[in-house]
């Protein structure tokens, strides 16, 4: 059996960090993405990127990233548990690609063997000179790898859609406040 460190990434090329969806989803993958307003400025920018470098936006008492302190680098293992239907999970992705430059940053993970679900998500984060605005971007595409997640589908996919909510919530309010310095 495969440790779980060593887990391939187990899902095709559907998504770029920078530019998102490739071409059109496989048979059976579905593709979500969500994007909102969090504030305006450059400080705005700064503390949410320090918020997504310590996973906040997993932080939602039912998905928490186990591992923390784990760096986004491409290569790294993060581990995320889900408390859904009286059923907790542990999920393993690897982050595969990563961009940080002064108006945008994010990641993209491919999940392991060792997930539920199979596909990939990018997580966003991008200023806009012009109108200081700050955005924060989820986009995935998935398909259900587990058998409780195939006879569970759309229940599985309301999960999906409750994470992206939960999640554009909670980077929300870690940078709701932050003052320019």
């Amino acid at each position: 059996m495969l440790a779980v460190g060593e887990a391939p990434p187990s899902s095709p090329h559907l998504l770029t960090v920078k530019d998102g969806m490739v071409g059109t989803p496989p048979k059976g993958f579905v593709h979500d993405l969500s994007r909102s307003e969090i504030g305006k400025g450059r400080h705005v920018f700064v503390a949410a990127r320090e918020a997504l470098q310590r996973w906040e936006h997993f932080d939602l008492r039912w998905v928490q990233v186990v591992n923390p302190s784990a760096k986004i680098t491409p290569g790294q293992m993060v581990a995320v548990e889900a408390h859904t239907a009286c059923i907790w999970s542990i999920n393993f992705n690897r982050v595969a690609e990563v961009v940080d430059n002064p108006i945008r940053f994010g990641f993209l993970y491919t999940t392991t063997v060792f997930h539920v679900e199979e596909g990939q998500e990018r997580f966003m984060i991008e200023f806009d000179p012009e109108s200081e605005s700050v955005s924060y971007l989820i986009e995935a595409v998935s398909r259900p790898r587990h058998i409780l997640a195939r006879i569970a589908h759309p229940f599985s996919r309301a999960m999906q859609h409750r994470f992206a909510r939960d999640s554009h919530s909670r980077l929300s309010r870690s940078v709701k406040g932050i003052r320019k310095v």
